[in-house]
């Protein structure tokens, strides 16, 4: 294990520590001390590394996260594993707003909330919440899949593509072009893997899934007022 003290050694010496790891590195396991809230954390990372950040964290925690583990072991702020490609990201607490926005790839779990925007604009990443997720979550998301285990907010999906959302809870409102969908047998599988892989404890039963709708792929006058 390899600790790296944050207060002592800043910022920008922690990157570029972390972005010198190698796929062959044999420094695969990082402790990162006093965070104290910073920003921009363990970003652009793209080797195989496990990073344990203990404490909270500011906005852009992991994101450009390409192979590796990046584990915070408190709450994360906005904007936390945007843009990832590959590799797990866990906030043991909540997440602030766009948490996963235009995620490729890899999975985001929050054991905790997550706020506004949760998956905007995502483009194939995983995202599983353990708790509630707030308005506009997935908006213009066009790929991969949320899976909420709490409740909802406002306009879920809103002009979404192909992506899935998995809600437990109640939904406030769907957004423009989003519907409740069948639960068949594939789907069932899919969240069930989820769910593992989150090690959430709910069963996927208790789900129901929404998507897009497909009436607004192409302009249409008249679905002129829901784009």
């Amino acid at each position: 294990m390899q600790t790296f003290d944050l207060e002592a050694r800043g910022l920008r010496d922690l990157n570029a520590t972390l972005h010198a790891q190698a796929e062959n590195t044999n420094q695969t396991h990082w402790e990162i001390i006093n965070p104290k809230g910073s920003h921009a954390i363990a970003v652009g990372l793209d080797a195989p590394i496990e990073v344990s950040v203990k404490g909270s964290t500011g906005y852009y925690c992991a994101g450009m996260n390409k192979q590796a583990t990046v584990h915070v072991h408190g709450s994360a702020g906005p904007g936390t594993a945007e843009n990832m490609m590959s590799g797990t990201v866990i906030v043991e607490g909540d997440a602030s707003q766009y948490a996963g926005a235009t995620g490729h790839g890899g999975t985001l779990i929050i054991k905790g909330n997550a706020s506004s925007r949760c998956g905007i604009a995502m483009k194939g990443i995983d995202i599983i919440v353990h708790g509630d997720v707030g308005h506009m979550s997935a908006f213009m998301a066009q790929s991969g899949n949320i899976v909420v285990c709490g409740d909802a907010g406002d306009a879920l999906g809103d002009s979404c593509y192909e992506a899935r959302f998995f809600v437990r809870g109640s939904v406030k409102s769907l957004g423009a072009d989003c519907i409740e969908k069948e639960m068949r047998p594939e789907h069932i599988a899919i969240l069930e893997d989820l769910l593992e892989r989150g090690g959430c404890d709910a069963k996927a039963s208790e789900f129901r899934r929404y998507g897009s709708a497909r009436q607004l792929y192409n302009f249409d006058v008249d679905n002129a007022a829901a784009y």
